[in-house]
């Protein structure tokens, strides 16, 4: 008889046939896989939210400087309009000329 230097974390496998143990590590295989299973499905989910909440941002950026844009090319005032006009001459108001 072979002995090993690994313990069983409970003292139940002790006891178990040969069998026992082998429907054991394969009801445990079959855990392990459907928690891997659901690992996998709520990663893939964040996944998704993350992608979704990035989208919303993207499209919130995109209408805040669509709105800068519309609000640059919106028709100015009419003192606006007036001040952006080329300046006429100048007018010199009460000069005399030195003699």
């Amino acid at each position: 008889m072979t002995t090993t230097n690994y313990t069983f974390p409970c003292d139940t496998v002790k006891g178990m046939t040969l069998k026992q143990k082998r429907d054991a590590i394969a009801a445990l295989k079959i855990s392990i896989k459907e928690d891997l299973a659901l690992r996998r499905e709520s990663k893939m989910l964040l996944k998704v939210l993350r992608a979704e909440k990035a989208e919303a941002r993207r499209v919130a950026a995109i209408a805040k400087a669509k709105a800068k844009l519309d609000k640059l090319m919106a028709p100015v005032g009419a003192k606006a309009t007036k001040a952006n006009k080329r300046p006429s001459k100048p007018v010199v108001w009460n000069t005399k000329v030195a003699a």
